[in-house]
């Protein structure tokens, strides 16, 4: 998503070098950017003469974030921002103590529906209920123009495999596969959107209450309470249609406000707002539809990153903000595997070893 988008803003920034592991990955990203330098360490990439990296991996972000920033360059890390709580601090801290900017990539954040939502959020929510039906991803990215490869060295990729585990493993404190695979591919690389959103919207959570994971995983739910409202956030993977659905719903005794996401692939399709309201102790009642805007999210993300940098500003979604997501999605998996709530689990310090400044 984010190449087309660089290409587009071609007024706000130039694509100096390109990096990746895999050379035909890098050869179909430079028909898009013919001009930039295409390498395979990164290592090698920080040492172009750039302002910003874009830090796109799957694996952890940590030690190339942490090098970028100690190397004076601004850094823009897609979700998660890192496998574990400590991993986000030693970003935080570096890029602090470079004095540079660190934006984690949470578009749904930028999304014009979200934004206005924002705005018109009810008062006195009593319930956040969060939904997430997650179909299969091929059908929603079959129109792109994408490179599917098999050439990355198989002792790199090993390498890689190993090197995640080990960091996810150490995250949740067990070897259990199960956890490990929804603390990796539903907690951090599909949650954390919603779980960010809801903290954007209701502020940080006190406590933890539930959690629970069945299937393989097929599913979670979690349970949480804001200061006065309750929330309940289900996720569940439905791989027979592509349907995909994410909804964030909040309910108040005069009003109702549901946004429901399209598939994030889907450039330019706009996020629906929906807002509820009526007279109370009669029979009247009144529902209202939104689409707010067409311009998209990934691309007003790279425009947030160009005017933090310019003005000297922290992005809305910085690298604390994006800290506090770890540690809710630590405490989940610790709830899980504990049996019993968790206060205040958005804090960091509960699942840092490393000293927090």
């Amino acid at each position: 998503m984010h190449l087309p988008h660089l290409r587009e803003l071609d007024d706000r920034f130039e694509v100096r070098a390109l990096c990746d592991l895999s050379p035909a990955a890098l050869a179909h990203a430079a028909r898009t950017f013919p001009d930039a330098k295409l390498v395979q360490d990164w290592h090698e990439l920080l040492a172009e003469e750039l302002n910003a990296v874009l830090v796109l991996t799957h694996g952890t972000h940590e030690p190339i974030a942490v090098a970028a920033a100690e190397a004076g360059l601004h850094v823009f890390v897609e979700k998660p921002m890192a496998l574990s709580v400590d991993e986000g601090l030693a970003m935080v801290s570096a890029a602090e103590e470079a004095g540079v900017c660190l934006m984690v990539g949470y578009m749904k954040r930028y999304d014009p529906a979200f934004v206005r939502l924002a705005e018109l959020l009810p008062d006195r929510i009593r319930l956040a209920r969060v939904t997430t039906l997650e179909s299969p991803l091929g059908p929603y990215v079959a129109h792109h123009s994408l490179v599917l490869t098999d050439d990355v060295d198989p002792g790199r990729l090993a390498e890689v495999t190993e090197d995640d585990t080990r960091r996810v493993r150490a995250a949740i404190g067990t070897d259990d596969e199960v956890l490990a695979r929804t603390y990796r591919s539903v907690l951090l690389d599909s949650m954390v959107h919603e779980l960010n959103a809801v903290r954007a919207l209701l502020g940080e959570p006190s406590e933890l209450r539930f959690v629970d994971v069945w299937g393989a995983p097929d599913g979670v739910t979690a349970t949480f309470a804001f200061d006065g409202p309750e929330a309940v956030f289900a996720w569940v993977d439905l791989p027979g249609i592509a349907r995909y659905q994410g909804e964030l719903a909040f309910y108040a005794p005069e009003a109702r406000a549901t946004l429901s996401f399209p598939s994030p692939f889907l450039r330019n399709a706009p996020t629906r707002l929906v807002l509820e309201g009526g007279v109370a102790r009669t029979a009247e009642a009144w529902r209202e539809e939104r689409d707010v805007s067409y311009h998209e999210a990934f691309k007003l993300e790279l425009v947030e990153l160009h005017e933090a940098i310019t003005e000297g500003r922290p992005p809305r979604t910085d690298g604390r903000d994006g800290l506090r997501d770890l540690a809710l999605c630590q405490s989940i998996a610790r709830a899980f595997l504990d049996g019993r709530p968790v206060p205040f689990p958005s804090d960091p310090e509960l699942h840092a070893t490393r000293a927090l400044h």
